[in-house]
């Protein structure tokens, strides 16, 4: 049976970590051995293990480094991996996120001398000088270096742009690596990196359990949610409500800008952490919801989903909202546009535009006919195209190409 080894910061935290324990799932499914090695272990899956936090000595390093602007690099125990016992098991290791401070990049070239490696791109991380997404900068393309902001996460103290891209380039140039993207935005920007010239790069969307995501009553959701009658309901998600990247503020502009006889029938309903600023309709705040039939209930109790995001790879939330059935209001940003398909599954604004965002707002809210079309065609592309099996068969055969 083949043994696959996925990495990354945590099991099942953040947007990065779900998508790769929901690909988990799918390759048990389909009776390939997957196991986790993260930093961080969240569920009591005896098939995930703990990455060895950082020594005395490492920290030490890090008061050093840190400074200078150099992150990560003082984790010398990544080099140790390859002496786990799950490393060591597996048959193919597959990378996710490699941010976040558990783990040191210069080491993929000696953790991939021996097995086949995949490099799951979960944001733009992997290819700049130190950013997850570089909002219109292009300096990526030429080696980065005066940075025009090091506050982006992960944040940097210094400059040291040019030598983290340097540095990946050098670590690349000996790793053995086949590179996947989920979107194809993200895709085009891989094969458009220079650091990535030598590898080839699939494209491979995220998969999404079609059972466990799925239309419900709308009726009978709304009651469990306590949502008046009567209503017309938005939805907006994001872990952390107040998130600049995902756009909250767009969207509470947008609202104040809807005709007041439509604010008056309308209910917003909030999923995360955090709280907002009063806004002129009605809001229901739900909080963080981790489960997911509980989830499904929200996605299904919204006439639409609004998510103003400012950057993102294949949103997890437009992919749940178009399994769920519910019609999407997104910016045309990143790999947005692979889910929310103009007049077919939603409304695609421009990016930082409040107007068209209400526009868009009030044209689909108003008929009621377009969003029922919407709602069947949003299901149908989540069962052609985003099945978790079908994400798992396509990992599947990219490492049995790998292993011949």
């Amino acid at each position: 049976m083949m043994q696959v080894l996925h990495v990354n910061q945590t099991d099942i935290s953040g947007g990065a970590a779900i998508a790769a324990h929901r690909l988990h799932q799918g390759l048990l499914q389909q009776e390939i051995d997957s196991r986790f090695l993260v930093s961080r272990k969240e569920t009591q899956d005896d098939r995930v293990s703990l990455i060895p936090s950082a020594s005395r000595t490492e920290k030490r390093i890090q008061r050093l480094t840190d400074p200078l602007g150099f992150t990560q690099i003082h984790l010398l125990s990544t080099f140790n991996l390859s002496k786990h016992p799950a490393y060591q098991s597996a048959d193919v290791i597959n990378f996710h996120n490699l941010h976040d401070g558990y783990f040191n990049y210069l080491a993929l070239a000696h953790l991939t001398q021996d097995k086949p490696a995949v490099l799951t791109l979960h944001d733009m991380w992997s290819i700049t000088g130190h950013c997850s997404f570089s909002f219109g900068c292009d300096r990526w393309k030429i080696g980065c270096g005066r940075c025009p902001d090091l506050e982006i996460f992960p944040p940097m103290k210094r400059d040291r742009t040019r030598w983290e891209w340097k540095l990946k380039q050098w670590t690349y140039q000996k790793a053995n690596l086949t590179i996947v993207a989920p979107s194809q935005w993200l895709a085009s920007v891989a094969r458009e990196s220079p650091l990535f010239r030598s590898f080839a790069v699939h494209h491979i969307p995220y998969g999404i359990d079609t059972e466990m995501y799925q239309p419900l009553d709308p009726e009978h959701c709304r009651a469990q949610l306590n949502i008046p009658k009567g209503k017309k309901v938005l939805l907006f998600v994001a872990t952390h409500l107040q998130e600049w990247r995902k756009g909250g503020d767009l969207l509470f502009a947008a609202l104040q800008q809807l005709p007041e006889s439509l604010k008056a029938e309308t209910v917003l309903l909030m999923l995360g952490e955090g709280s907002v600023k009063e806004i002129e309709i009605e809001a229901i705040a739900l909080g963080y919801i981790r489960d997911e039939h509980l989830k499904a209930i929200v996605y299904s109790a919204a006439d639409l989903f609004v998510f103003p995001t400012r950057a993102d790879n294949l949103p997890l939330v437009l992919q749940e909202s178009l399994a769920c059935g519910t019609p999407m209001i997104s910016c045309d940003v990143g790999g947005v546009s692979d889910l929310v398909r103009p007049g077919v599954t939603g409304y695609l604004a421009k990016p930082e535009d409040t107007n068209d965002l209400a526009q868009g707002i009030v044209m689909l809210l108003e008929d009621e006919e377009q969003r029922s079309q919407m709602r069947q065609q949003c299901r149908a592309i989540a069962l052609s195209e985003y099945r978790i099996n079908l994400q798992a068969q396509r990992y599947l055969d990219l490492y049995n190409r790998l292993l011949v």
